[in-house]
């Protein structure tokens, strides 16, 4: 046992200190990114947020949404369509912005192969292989054999916290690597299981490793604001993927019901009892639940929701004279902080 004295950081501990600008409008910012993949080659041009591959949120209707809107923001579906919706799908110009998302199981090879029988192969590029611990020897495996079998994929994977298994992940294959355990607004791996990192410092040990090796990271959970998203970027992220944030609109895909006159939409973690029972036929008597199952206010069309995220980053760049998303995070100086918000008012 050993103890590590050194501060880590979440999103709540810090602000971003704000700096002189030429900047006269939001309307100046570009938050738009270029990339070229490590290892795919392919270039990606977009604003560089993701929905997570979650019941509720990664779904075929809030990629749809996301085409539509026109920012080149992206979606990684859920693992659970079939291999028919997921074939259907993938021949259509909203999948030009999607994840097909996969576990580590030969089912999970099985089914991508069925997929990409169907599919077409020059919009289906790239995969999100998604578990909750990146730390095993066999997930390393499983993403050198992916980048083996698709060197033309881009593969995101994860999740990790730590930079040397970024650096692994990213020397066995993968062009970006998903970062956090345990942030997540329906997560409970830090409560089950004492596990876990603050995300902030997560964020930027794992940023900082993967940019020596010409690698990317995604920010993975914790995001409750546009605020957070705006420090996740300071911080080195390349990529931020949103749960909770983006749970309880249209494009869910999901049942609204009604409690008292309000209408709500039921949002649970993957790791929940009520995903595995839905998809596995219940918790397996080897492991426990590690998510939970909330009831979130319908909030209607994803569109104004995307105004609000897009909007606070764009504000961000201009308290701090960054033109361009890319610049964010050579501008950001964080302060400490013992309060974020004054909430006299309520929180809303």
């Amino acid at each position: 046992m050993r103890i590590e004295e050194d501060l880590k950081l979440d999103f709540k501990d810090v602000l971003i200190r704000p700096k002189r600008s030429t900047l006269s409008s939001r309307k100046e910012v570009d938050i738009k990114r270029d990339f070229v993949f490590k290892w795919s080659g392919r270039t990606f041009n977009g604003t560089p947020i993701v929905a997570a591959n979650m019941d509720g949120v990664g779904t075929m209707a809030m990629a749809k949404a996301f085409a539509k809107h026109g920012e080149g923001l992206s979606a990684a579906l859920t693992k659970h369509y079939s291999v028919d919706e997921l074939a259907a799908f993938f021949k259509t110009k909203d999948a030009h912005n999607a994840w097909y998302s996969l576990g580590t199981t030969k089912a999970d090879a099985d089914k991508l192969k069925a997929v990409l029988k169907k599919a077409d192969k020059n919009i289906l590029t790239k995969l999100c292989i998604d578990v909750a611990n990146g730390y095993s020897e066999a997930f390393v495996s499983y993403v050198k054999m992916m980048r083996d079998t698709f060197p033309k994929m881009t593969i995101m994977a994860g999740n990790v916290v730590t930079h040397e298994m970024v650096e692994e992940l990213l020397l066995s294959g993968a062009d970006v690597v998903k970062v956090g355990i345990g942030p997540g607004s329906v997560c409970t791996t830090r409560k089950m299981t004492g596990v876990g990192y603050p995300q902030l410092s997560a964020i930027i040990e794992c940023a900082d490793a993967a940019h020596g090796l010409g690698g990317l990271v995604c920010a993975d959970g914790g995001c409750t604001v546009p605020g957070d998203l705006a420090k996740a970027f300071g911080a080195g992220a390349d990529f931020v993927m949103l749960g909770g944030m983006l749970a309880g609109h249209d494009q869910s895909e999901c049942e609204i019901t009604q409690q008292n006159g309000q209408k709500f939409v039921t949002f649970y973690g993957m790791s929940s009892k009520t995903a595995m029972t839905k998809h596995s036929g219940g918790v397996a008597e080897y492991r426990a639940s590690e998510g939970k199952t909330v009831h979130v206010k319908y909030r209607g069309d994803v569109k104004a929701t995307l105004q609000d995220i897009l909007g606070g980053i764009r504000s961000a760049c201009t308290y701090v004279g960054a033109r361009k998303l890319k610049e964010l995070s050579k501008r950001t100086t964080f302060i400490r902080v013992t309060q974020q918000i004054n909430n006299v008012f309520g929180e809303s």
